[in-house]
Protein backbone atom coordinates (compact mmCIF):
# COMPACT_ATOMS: atom_id res chain seq x y z
CA UNK A 1 0.00 0.00 0.00
CA UNK A 2 1.34 3.29 -0.99
CA UNK A 3 1.31 5.94 1.74
CA UNK A 4 1.18 10.01 1.26
CA UNK A 5 2.99 11.81 4.40
CA UNK A 6 1.88 15.17 5.13
CA UNK A 7 3.26 18.08 5.86
CA UNK A 8 3.88 19.44 9.63
CA UNK A 9 0.66 21.52 10.42
CA UNK A 10 -1.47 20.10 7.34
CA UNK A 11 -3.09 17.95 9.01
CA UNK A 12 -6.32 19.92 10.76
CA UNK A 13 -8.65 19.47 8.07
CA UNK A 14 -8.59 15.95 7.91
CA UNK A 15 -8.79 15.72 11.57
CA UNK A 16 -11.98 17.50 11.77
CA UNK A 17 -13.40 14.79 8.76
CA UNK A 18 -12.63 17.65 5.58
CA UNK A 19 -12.77 14.85 2.70
CA UNK A 20 -10.05 16.33 0.56
CA UNK A 21 -6.06 16.57 0.45
CA UNK A 22 -4.69 18.96 -1.58
CA UNK A 23 -1.66 19.14 -3.42
CA UNK A 24 0.26 21.81 -1.20
CA UNK A 25 -0.33 19.61 2.31
CA UNK A 26 1.91 16.50 0.70
CA UNK A 27 5.28 16.49 2.01
CA UNK A 28 5.81 12.68 0.33
CA UNK A 29 4.35 10.04 -1.55
CA UNK A 30 2.46 9.68 -4.57
CA UNK A 31 0.40 6.62 -6.55
CA UNK A 32 -1.48 5.94 -9.99
CA UNK A 33 -4.46 7.52 -10.73
CA UNK A 34 -7.47 6.62 -8.68
CA UNK A 35 -5.33 4.41 -6.41
CA UNK A 36 -5.78 3.71 -2.96
CA UNK A 37 -2.96 5.46 -0.80
CA UNK A 38 -2.61 5.11 3.48
CA UNK A 39 -2.68 8.75 4.43
CA UNK A 40 -0.26 10.05 7.36
CA UNK A 41 0.28 13.15 9.32
CA UNK A 42 3.85 14.62 10.13
CA UNK A 43 4.87 12.07 12.69
CA UNK A 44 3.79 8.81 10.38
CA UNK A 45 -0.13 8.43 12.31
CA UNK A 46 -3.08 6.80 10.04
CA UNK A 47 -5.28 9.78 9.25
CA UNK A 48 -7.29 8.46 6.30
CA UNK A 49 -7.71 5.84 3.20
CA UNK A 50 -7.90 8.57 0.03
CA UNK A 51 -8.30 8.17 -3.90
CA UNK A 52 -4.65 9.91 -5.57
CA UNK A 53 -5.56 11.54 -8.26
CA UNK A 54 -1.90 12.79 -9.79
CA UNK A 55 -2.92 16.26 -11.76
CA UNK A 56 -5.79 17.67 -10.03
CA UNK A 57 -4.54 20.32 -7.21
CA UNK A 58 -6.54 18.30 -4.72
CA UNK A 59 -4.39 15.00 -4.83
CA UNK A 60 -5.90 12.68 -2.79
CA UNK A 61 -10.52 12.60 -2.06
CA UNK A 62 -10.90 10.66 1.43
CA UNK A 63 -13.09 7.10 1.00
CA UNK A 64 -12.72 6.39 5.10
CA UNK A 65 -11.29 7.89 8.33
CA UNK A 66 -11.07 4.20 9.40
CA UNK A 67 -7.29 2.50 9.55
CA UNK A 68 -9.10 -1.16 9.85
CA UNK A 69 -12.04 -0.51 6.93
CA UNK A 70 -10.86 -2.16 3.60
CA UNK A 71 -11.22 -0.61 0.73
CA UNK A 72 -12.82 -3.31 -1.61
CA UNK A 73 -15.80 -4.60 -3.25
CA UNK A 74 -17.57 -5.21 0.37
CA UNK A 75 -16.59 -1.41 1.20
CA UNK A 76 -18.31 -0.34 -2.63
CA UNK A 77 -21.01 -2.26 -2.04
CA UNK A 78 -22.31 -1.07 1.82
CA UNK A 79 -21.18 3.04 0.86
CA UNK A 80 -24.30 2.54 -2.22
CA UNK A 81 -26.41 0.23 -0.31
CA UNK A 82 -26.34 3.29 2.63
CA UNK A 83 -27.22 5.72 0.06
CA UNK A 84 -29.84 4.40 -1.95
CA UNK A 85 -31.96 3.25 1.74
CA UNK A 86 -30.74 7.06 2.82
CA UNK A 87 -33.48 8.15 -0.27
CA UNK A 88 -35.86 5.89 0.51
CA UNK A 89 -36.14 7.15 3.82
CA UNK A 90 -37.00 10.56 2.34
CA UNK A 91 -40.47 12.05 1.50
CA UNK A 92 -39.16 13.06 -2.50
CA UNK A 93 -42.79 13.67 -4.58
CA UNK A 94 -40.89 12.61 -8.05
CA UNK A 95 -39.88 9.46 -9.65
CA UNK A 96 -36.01 11.82 -10.33
CA UNK A 97 -33.96 11.84 -7.06
CA UNK A 98 -30.31 11.89 -6.73
CA UNK A 99 -29.35 8.70 -5.08
CA UNK A 100 -25.38 9.84 -4.58
CA UNK A 101 -24.07 13.12 -3.96
CA UNK A 102 -20.50 12.83 -4.48
CA UNK A 103 -18.48 13.76 -1.39
CA UNK A 104 -21.89 13.77 0.92
CA UNK A 105 -22.38 9.65 0.44
CA UNK A 106 -18.88 8.93 1.05
CA UNK A 107 -18.07 8.05 -3.08
CA UNK A 108 -16.44 11.79 -3.97
CA UNK A 109 -16.80 12.55 -7.32
CA UNK A 110 -19.43 10.15 -8.15
CA UNK A 111 -23.13 11.74 -8.91
CA UNK A 112 -25.96 9.55 -9.61
CA UNK A 113 -29.49 10.48 -10.44
CA UNK A 114 -31.99 8.30 -11.02
CA UNK A 115 -34.87 9.21 -13.87
CA UNK A 116 -37.75 6.62 -13.77
CA UNK A 117 -36.19 3.36 -14.53
CA UNK A 118 -32.88 5.17 -15.83
CA UNK A 119 -29.76 5.53 -13.73
CA UNK A 120 -27.60 8.41 -15.05
CA UNK A 121 -24.06 8.51 -13.53
CA UNK A 122 -21.01 11.09 -13.95
CA UNK A 123 -17.72 10.21 -12.62
CA UNK A 124 -15.77 13.58 -11.89
CA UNK A 125 -12.76 12.21 -9.82
CA UNK A 126 -9.80 9.41 -10.03
CA UNK A 127 -11.07 7.37 -7.79
CA UNK A 128 -14.66 6.78 -8.91
CA UNK A 129 -13.46 5.93 -12.35
CA UNK A 130 -10.87 3.34 -11.19
CA UNK A 131 -13.61 1.91 -9.05
CA UNK A 132 -16.22 1.85 -11.80
CA UNK A 133 -16.73 -1.52 -12.15
CA UNK A 134 -17.31 -2.12 -7.54
CA UNK A 135 -19.81 0.91 -7.60
CA UNK A 136 -21.52 -0.46 -10.86
CA UNK A 137 -22.08 -3.39 -9.76
CA UNK A 138 -23.37 -2.18 -6.08
CA UNK A 139 -25.69 0.37 -7.78
CA UNK A 140 -27.56 -2.42 -10.40
CA UNK A 141 -28.08 -4.59 -7.35
CA UNK A 142 -29.46 -2.11 -4.65
CA UNK A 143 -31.52 -0.12 -6.92
CA UNK A 144 -32.61 -3.50 -9.58
CA UNK A 145 -32.51 -0.85 -12.21
CA UNK A 146 -30.33 -2.38 -15.40
CA UNK A 147 -30.25 0.66 -17.80
CA UNK A 148 -26.88 2.83 -15.94
CA UNK A 149 -25.98 6.06 -18.60
CA UNK A 150 -23.07 8.06 -18.28
CA UNK A 151 -22.49 11.80 -18.60
CA UNK A 152 -18.90 12.19 -17.48
CA UNK A 153 -18.41 15.62 -19.60
CA UNK A 154 -17.17 17.48 -17.42
CA UNK A 155 -15.10 20.29 -16.79
CA UNK A 156 -13.99 18.48 -13.54
CA UNK A 157 -13.03 15.63 -15.32
CA UNK A 158 -9.84 17.88 -17.39
CA UNK A 159 -9.05 19.07 -14.04
CA UNK A 160 -8.16 15.50 -13.30
CA UNK A 161 -6.18 14.53 -15.91
CA UNK A 162 -9.77 12.30 -17.24
CA UNK A 163 -10.84 12.30 -20.70
CA UNK A 164 -14.88 12.28 -21.40
CA UNK A 165 -16.81 9.62 -21.38
CA UNK A 166 -20.69 9.86 -22.71
CA UNK A 167 -22.81 6.34 -23.28
CA UNK A 168 -24.39 3.42 -22.22
CA UNK A 169 -22.75 1.41 -19.07
CA UNK A 170 -25.71 -1.03 -18.98
CA UNK A 171 -28.68 -2.11 -20.19
CA UNK A 172 -30.87 -4.88 -21.57
CA UNK A 173 -29.96 -6.74 -24.41
CA UNK A 174 -31.59 -5.16 -27.93
CA UNK A 175 -31.79 -1.97 -29.21
CA UNK A 176 -30.58 1.13 -26.72
CA UNK A 177 -33.07 2.41 -24.46
CA UNK A 178 -34.41 6.00 -25.18
CA UNK A 179 -32.36 8.96 -24.58
CA UNK A 180 -35.61 11.20 -23.98
CA UNK A 181 -37.13 10.30 -21.12
CA UNK A 182 -40.30 11.74 -18.64
CA UNK A 183 -40.70 12.37 -14.61
CA UNK A 184 -43.09 13.28 -12.25
CA UNK A 185 -42.31 15.63 -10.22
CA UNK A 186 -45.14 17.38 -7.58
CA UNK A 187 -48.05 17.48 -9.61
CA UNK A 188 -46.33 18.23 -12.90
CA UNK A 189 -44.78 16.08 -15.17
CA UNK A 190 -41.33 16.96 -17.10
CA UNK A 191 -39.27 15.70 -19.85
CA UNK A 192 -35.48 15.63 -20.24
CA UNK A 193 -32.58 14.02 -22.49
CA UNK A 194 -30.15 12.26 -20.86
CA UNK A 195 -27.51 12.90 -23.61
CA UNK A 196 -28.08 16.49 -24.13
CA UNK A 197 -29.41 18.12 -21.24
CA UNK A 198 -26.87 19.44 -18.37
CA UNK A 199 -25.49 17.78 -15.64
CA UNK A 200 -27.39 14.71 -16.00
CA UNK A 201 -30.38 15.86 -17.71
CA UNK A 202 -32.08 18.08 -15.55
CA UNK A 203 -31.96 20.24 -12.23
CA UNK A 204 -32.97 18.16 -9.70
CA UNK A 205 -31.27 20.35 -6.64
CA UNK A 206 -34.16 22.77 -7.58
CA UNK A 207 -37.05 19.99 -7.15
CA UNK A 208 -37.98 22.21 -3.69
CA UNK A 209 -37.53 25.41 -5.03
CA UNK A 210 -40.11 24.98 -8.03
CA UNK A 211 -42.65 23.49 -5.33
CA UNK A 212 -42.26 26.69 -3.44
CA UNK A 213 -42.68 28.92 -6.44
CA UNK A 214 -45.90 27.48 -7.47
CA UNK A 215 -47.03 28.15 -4.28
CA UNK A 216 -45.96 31.77 -4.05
CA UNK A 217 -47.64 31.98 -7.57
CA UNK A 218 -51.15 30.19 -6.13
CA UNK A 219 -51.61 32.14 -3.18
CA UNK A 220 -50.75 35.08 -4.24
CA UNK A 221 -52.74 34.55 -7.38
CA UNK A 222 -49.42 36.36 -9.32
CA UNK A 223 -50.87 36.72 -13.11
CA UNK A 224 -47.68 37.23 -14.72
CA UNK A 225 -44.15 35.69 -14.51
CA UNK A 226 -40.82 36.25 -16.07
CA UNK A 227 -38.50 32.88 -15.82
CA UNK A 228 -34.89 34.30 -16.63
CA UNK A 229 -32.47 31.19 -17.42
CA UNK A 230 -35.98 29.12 -17.85
CA UNK A 231 -33.91 26.38 -19.36
CA UNK A 232 -36.07 23.11 -20.16
CA UNK A 233 -38.73 25.54 -18.13
CA UNK A 234 -39.07 23.62 -14.75
CA UNK A 235 -40.37 27.05 -13.03
CA UNK A 236 -42.40 28.26 -16.33
CA UNK A 237 -44.51 24.97 -15.82
CA UNK A 238 -44.46 25.52 -12.04
CA UNK A 239 -45.43 28.89 -12.37
CA UNK A 240 -48.87 27.75 -15.01
CA UNK A 241 -49.76 25.04 -12.36
CA UNK A 242 -49.70 27.78 -9.80
CA UNK A 243 -51.70 29.85 -11.59
CA UNK A 244 -53.96 26.95 -12.63
CA UNK A 245 -55.17 26.30 -9.16
CA UNK A 246 -55.52 29.52 -7.95
CA UNK A 247 -58.19 30.13 -10.54
CA UNK A 248 -56.37 33.33 -12.53
CA UNK A 249 -55.80 30.64 -15.77
CA UNK A 250 -56.86 30.43 -18.02
CA UNK A 251 -58.78 34.03 -18.23
CA UNK A 252 -55.57 35.27 -17.24
CA UNK A 253 -51.76 34.79 -16.54
CA UNK A 254 -48.97 34.56 -18.74
CA UNK A 255 -45.85 33.53 -18.31
CA UNK A 256 -42.60 34.37 -20.19
CA UNK A 257 -39.11 32.20 -20.79
CA UNK A 258 -35.93 33.81 -21.29
CA UNK A 259 -32.94 32.09 -22.27
CA UNK A 260 -30.05 31.97 -24.76
CA UNK A 261 -30.52 28.16 -26.00
CA UNK A 262 -33.14 27.72 -28.28
CA UNK A 263 -33.23 23.84 -28.45
CA UNK A 264 -33.59 24.42 -24.52
CA UNK A 265 -36.87 26.47 -25.29
CA UNK A 266 -37.71 24.10 -27.50
CA UNK A 267 -38.35 21.39 -24.43
CA UNK A 268 -39.87 24.23 -22.54
CA UNK A 269 -42.30 24.29 -25.17
CA UNK A 270 -42.74 20.64 -25.10
CA UNK A 271 -42.91 20.43 -21.45
CA UNK A 272 -45.80 23.26 -21.02
CA UNK A 273 -47.28 21.53 -23.58
CA UNK A 274 -47.04 17.95 -21.77
CA UNK A 275 -48.81 19.71 -18.56
CA UNK A 276 -51.85 20.88 -20.86
CA UNK A 277 -50.55 24.66 -21.23
CA UNK A 278 -50.97 26.55 -24.74
CA UNK A 279 -48.69 29.29 -26.11
CA UNK A 280 -51.42 31.81 -25.12
CA UNK A 281 -50.23 31.59 -21.33
CA UNK A 282 -46.97 30.88 -22.30
CA UNK A 283 -44.34 32.68 -24.36
CA UNK A 284 -40.00 31.72 -24.83
CA UNK A 285 -37.49 34.46 -25.92
CA UNK A 286 -34.63 33.23 -26.89
CA UNK A 287 -32.10 35.83 -25.68
CA UNK A 288 -29.28 37.19 -23.46
CA UNK A 289 -31.11 37.41 -19.99
CA UNK A 290 -29.41 40.91 -19.56
CA UNK A 291 -30.23 42.41 -22.44
CA UNK A 292 -33.63 41.63 -22.22
CA UNK A 293 -34.00 42.61 -18.89
CA UNK A 294 -33.15 45.90 -19.74
CA UNK A 295 -35.40 46.06 -22.70
CA UNK A 296 -38.19 44.96 -20.25
CA UNK A 297 -37.44 47.80 -18.25
CA UNK A 298 -37.44 50.66 -21.30
CA UNK A 299 -40.55 48.98 -22.27
CA UNK A 300 -41.93 50.16 -18.54
CA UNK A 301 -42.95 46.70 -18.45
CA UNK A 302 -43.93 45.22 -14.68
CA UNK A 303 -43.85 41.57 -13.25
CA UNK A 304 -45.68 40.01 -10.89
CA UNK A 305 -42.59 37.26 -10.05
CA UNK A 306 -39.46 36.96 -11.36
CA UNK A 307 -37.06 33.85 -11.47
CA UNK A 308 -33.43 34.77 -12.27
CA UNK A 309 -31.61 30.84 -12.03
CA UNK A 310 -28.38 32.07 -14.09
CA UNK A 311 -25.72 29.35 -15.05
CA UNK A 312 -22.50 29.24 -12.83
CA UNK A 313 -21.01 32.62 -12.77
CA UNK A 314 -17.93 31.42 -10.13
CA UNK A 315 -16.35 28.10 -10.56
CA UNK A 316 -13.71 29.20 -8.07
CA UNK A 317 -12.88 31.75 -5.67
CA UNK A 318 -10.92 33.47 -8.55
CA UNK A 319 -14.07 34.49 -10.10
CA UNK A 320 -16.25 35.90 -7.41
CA UNK A 321 -15.32 39.25 -8.02
CA UNK A 322 -16.33 39.61 -11.77
CA UNK A 323 -19.78 37.44 -11.10
CA UNK A 324 -20.69 39.39 -7.76
CA UNK A 325 -20.75 41.97 -10.87
CA UNK A 326 -22.78 40.20 -12.59
CA UNK A 327 -25.39 38.89 -10.09
CA UNK A 328 -26.07 42.17 -8.73
CA UNK A 329 -26.42 43.26 -12.34
CA UNK A 330 -29.39 41.24 -13.01
CA UNK A 331 -30.76 41.28 -9.74
CA UNK A 332 -30.88 45.44 -9.88
CA UNK A 333 -32.91 44.98 -13.05
CA UNK A 334 -35.36 42.31 -11.65
CA UNK A 335 -35.98 44.33 -8.58
CA UNK A 336 -36.70 47.32 -10.81
CA UNK A 337 -39.20 45.46 -12.98
CA UNK A 338 -41.31 44.02 -10.05
CA UNK A 339 -44.21 45.39 -9.09
CA UNK A 340 -44.98 46.32 -5.34
CA UNK A 341 -45.65 42.73 -3.69
CA UNK A 342 -43.78 41.03 -6.23
CA UNK A 343 -41.52 38.25 -5.62
CA UNK A 344 -38.07 37.23 -6.52
CA UNK A 345 -36.68 33.99 -6.57
CA UNK A 346 -33.04 34.43 -7.01
CA UNK A 347 -30.10 31.66 -7.00
CA UNK A 348 -26.57 31.22 -7.32
CA UNK A 349 -25.17 27.74 -7.82
CA UNK A 350 -21.48 29.14 -7.73
CA UNK A 351 -19.35 27.30 -5.06
CA UNK A 352 -17.09 30.37 -4.85
CA UNK A 353 -20.29 32.59 -3.29
CA UNK A 354 -21.20 31.81 0.16
CA UNK A 355 -24.76 32.60 1.02
CA UNK A 356 -23.51 35.25 3.01
CA UNK A 357 -21.66 36.87 -0.02
CA UNK A 358 -25.05 36.08 -1.83
CA UNK A 359 -27.84 38.09 0.38
CA UNK A 360 -24.67 41.18 0.33
CA UNK A 361 -24.58 41.46 -3.26
CA UNK A 362 -28.26 40.69 -3.34
CA UNK A 363 -29.29 43.57 -1.36
CA UNK A 364 -26.40 45.84 -2.74
CA UNK A 365 -28.26 45.66 -5.79
CA UNK A 366 -31.30 46.52 -3.91
CA UNK A 367 -29.78 49.77 -2.97
CA UNK A 368 -29.11 50.34 -6.09
CA UNK A 369 -31.99 49.74 -7.93
CA UNK A 370 -33.71 52.19 -4.67
CA UNK A 371 -35.73 48.88 -4.10
CA UNK A 372 -36.60 47.51 -0.84
CA UNK A 373 -37.74 43.79 0.44
CA UNK A 374 -38.59 41.33 2.76
CA UNK A 375 -36.50 38.02 2.40
CA UNK A 376 -39.24 35.37 3.29
CA UNK A 377 -36.82 32.38 2.80
CA UNK A 378 -33.58 31.01 1.83
CA UNK A 379 -33.62 27.41 -0.30
CA UNK A 380 -31.27 25.06 -1.02
CA UNK A 381 -30.97 21.79 -2.79
CA UNK A 382 -33.55 19.63 -2.05
CA UNK A 383 -33.29 16.73 0.92
CA UNK A 384 -31.52 14.19 -1.41
CA UNK A 385 -28.75 16.49 -2.25
CA UNK A 386 -27.44 16.46 0.98
CA UNK A 387 -24.13 18.68 2.68
CA UNK A 388 -22.15 17.44 5.60
CA UNK A 389 -21.26 19.19 8.49
CA UNK A 390 -17.52 18.55 7.56
CA UNK A 391 -17.86 19.59 3.73
CA UNK A 392 -18.66 23.25 3.37
CA UNK A 393 -18.08 23.13 0.00
CA UNK A 394 -21.56 20.99 -1.11
CA UNK A 395 -23.62 24.00 -0.28
CA UNK A 396 -23.28 25.01 -3.65
CA UNK A 397 -26.46 26.25 -4.35
CA UNK A 398 -28.10 29.17 -2.15
CA UNK A 399 -31.56 30.99 -3.00
CA UNK A 400 -33.35 34.02 -1.82
CA UNK A 401 -37.08 34.92 -1.72
CA UNK A 402 -37.59 39.00 -1.48
CA UNK A 403 -40.86 39.94 -1.34
CA UNK A 404 -40.79 43.60 -2.82
CA UNK A 405 -42.17 46.20 -0.54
Amino acid sequence: MKTLKLREGKDRSLRRGHPWVFEGAIETGRADAGETVRIEDHQGQFMAWGAYSPKSKIRARIWSFKEDERIDEAFFDRTVQAAVLARQALQIHSNGIRLVHGESDGLPGLIVDQYADTLVVQVQACGVERAKPLWLKALKQHTGLDKVYERSDTQARVLEGLESTVGWLSHPLGDSPPLDLTIQEHDWTLSLNIHEGHKTGFYLDQRNARRVFSEYVRRHAFESVLNCYAYTGGFSVAALHGMKHSGVWPKAGHVISVDSSGPSLMEAQKNVALNGFTSEHHQTLDADVGQTLRGLLAENRRFDAIVLDPPKFAPSAHHVERAARAYKDINRLALQLLRPGGALFTFSCSGGVSPELFHKIVASAGADAHVDGFIVERLQGDVDHPMTLNFPEGDYLKGLVVLKK
